[in-house]
């Protein structure tokens, strides 16, 4: 194995901590001497293990240190507001046709296998394993300890060793920081090892291609080679806890946003890409308690993550402003370009790639919830933006439509957004994050039933995308108006108005919502100009859904296949079942 927990190895404290008056921070370098001086000893016990040349290794560096290490690489620049800008390379992205797990005792009976989790052999694990680790004992390395799961009960302590110094700033930043209290008793439960530079040989290896990421349950490692792009670090621990809290701890994993109120009404936000999942949860009046990663336990909601990854394709002050603001010094962007002449970066420029991403410690975000736990949601949001027109601006899900929608994850590409897409096209990714989930999708929507009955939680369908027709004809739902009807689920003032069953998809529409410019928006039918046309690209939308859910329909309950759309006639199946899910 490439860890053992039983390994007494001893972090530094948190840099995250703002530096103390003089007397105070005199101490503190003497006491992180004497850590250091503990910790080296204890240190040398892994590092023997792995055969790694302790003098080219690097443990636990500040931000400032692996910033300096990186420009003293040329593997990087800084911006004008002090941030880290690098690029990753040939990928700007993950690679989910790349993503492996190793099949063994633990996994075989459990994981979904297919096209999203492609089984790995273990002796060819096993061999490549150790050339990564031989290419790495020729390299300097990077060691950064951490942990994920703001709440203790939960916590899996994570080391990340890395080839490139900002690889390792992107592990301080995403994962939880270590304080001086977790020193005496820490000890890694899972090791990442992340190196670049090295490539797989698909032939001897048994990769599809030079790039990889491959998780071992067993060895409770996993290696990343061949991309340097850094999200492959962020989202394997995703995917580790996304089979381990589901099936060892029966806490669902979620792929979402999450705030609470000044009331301590937990609000959790589900959406793919281009939905407004980010803007919507991004609310002066409540405080954020994660972006992108939670749990949700019969205590309430908690996130995996230390930090925030967000893309930063046209990013400006107007339209996030928290965001904007953490682009300074720590944070690390990635593929971005500057302005001419200037070391201000464009925003604007997607040169290298559409997906320009910007990491930052949860500290740099003001409204942030302390110790980023709540208590269980009252409300939960299904964001998606629906080119087709189709869907209401907000209906009320009940909990068997609640677990038809998980499974689904549907929003729309529109015209311009990919290559080759010229009309919408709908697009579904199970529980809004099918690349990251190694069981079937409907053990975790299961288990999203059964927590909205207990506790009595609101689902709520939200559609930021076109009303008045699709795409091209009709006009996109102001934010302002979308805004209007989360605050007012939020606040109650949804719970006793009249609702209207939608014809199609039969979803509970409230007939009226304060602080809205139109009521008529919110029955999409009376926002088109043909009635007749509606219901035919409903009818259209729903044959959609029913395809997507073919391939779950075998194991989905009665409960859950009951909350789907009514079907009108035959429906062409040609590509049911498919697993090309989106990345």
């Amino acid at each position: 194995m490439i860890i053992t927990s039983s390994l007494q190895i001893l972090p530094t404290v948190d840099y995250s901590l703002p530096l103390a008056p003089c007397p105070l921070l005199l101490a503190f370098f003497i006491f992180a001497s004497a850590i250091n001086k503990i910790m080296s000893k204890q240190l040398s016990i892994f590092l023997e293990h792995l055969s790694l040349d302790p003098a080219k290794v690097h443990y636990m560096k500040t931000p400032a240190e692996l910033i300096e290490d990186t420009i003293l690489k040329r593997q990087g620049v800084l911006a004008d507001t002090g941030a880290l800008c690098i690029d990753t390379g040939k990928f700007t992205g993950r690679s989910p046709k790349d993503r492996f797990i190793v099949r063994d005792a633990i996994t075989d009976p459990a994981v979904d296998w297919g096209a999203v989790n492609k089984p790995f052999e273990q002796d060819k694990y096993e061999v490549l394993k150790k050339e990564i680790l031989d290419y790495l004992r020729q390299r300097e390395a990077y060691i950064h300890d951490g942990y994920v799961c703001a709440d203790e009960n939960y916590r899996l302590n994570v080391r990340v060793i890395a080839e490139y110094p900002w690889s390792a700033l992107f592990a301080n930043n995403m994962f939880l920081r270590l304080h001086a209290d977790d020193i005496e008793n820490f000890a890694p439960e899972w090791t990442v090892v992340c190196a670049p530079g090295y490539m797989a040989d698909p032939a001897k290896h048994g990769t599809r291609q030079p790039n990889f990421a491959i998780i071992n349950f067993t060895d409770r490692a996993i290696l990343i080679g061949g991309t340097g792009y850094t999200g492959e670090i962020k989202k394997g621990i995703f995917s580790v806890l996304n089979f381990l809290l589901p099936h060892d701890d029966k806490i669902l994993s979620m792929h979402c946003s999450a705030n609470v109120g000044k009331q301590g009404d937990t609000a959790v936000f589900f959406g793919l890409s281009g939905t407004g999942k980010t803007t919507l949860s991004a609310d002066p009046q409540r405080s954020l308690i994660g972006d992108d990663e939670h749990g949700w336990s019969e205590e309430g909601v908690f996130n995996f993550e230390g930090g925030c990854y967000a893309k930063c394709v046209d990013l400006t002050e107007e339209k996030e402003p928290d965001i904007f603001r953490a682009v300074r010094h720590g944070a690390l962007l990635e593929n971005i370009r500057f302005c001419t002449g200037t070391r201000t970066v464009d925003y604007e420029n997607i040169s290298v790639t559409e997906n320009t991403r910007v990491s930052y410690p949860l500290y740099h975000i003001e409204n942030m919830m302390p110790g980023s736990v709540a208590g269980n949601p009252r409300n939960v949001f299904f964001l998606t933006a629906d080119a087709f027109g189709v869907l209401p601006p907000i209906s009320k899900l009940t909990p068997e439509q609640a677990m038809y929608h998980f499974i689904s994850g549907y929003t729309a590409k529109v015209a311009g957004t990919e290559a080759g897409v010229t009309e919408p096209q709908a697009t579904f990714s199970a529980c809004f994050g099918a690349p990251f989930l190694p069981l079937h999708p409907t053990q975790y929507a299961g288990m999203l039933g059964d927590l909205m009955r207990r506790h009595k939680v609101n689902v709520w369908l939200v559609n930021t995308g076109w009303s008045g027709g699709p795409y091209g004809i009709g006009s996109r739902i102001k934010l302002y108006n979308t805004r209007a009807m989360i605050t007012a689920a939020l606040e109650g003032n949804l719970n006793h108005v009249r609702y209207k069953t939608h014809e199609v998809f039969n979803l509970a529409m409230p007939m009226s919502c304060p602080g809205i410019s139109d009521q008529n928006i919110l029955n999409p039918v009376q926002t088109w100009k043909d009635q007749d046309a509606y219901k035919e690209k409903a009818i259209h939308l729903a044959q959609a859904f029913h395809r997507n859910f073919f391939k779950y329909a075998a194991q989905a309950s009665e409960d859950i296949l009951s909350g789907g759309p009514d079907k009108f006639g035959d429906i062409d199946m040609s590509g049911a079942g498919s697993d090309d899910i989106p990345g």
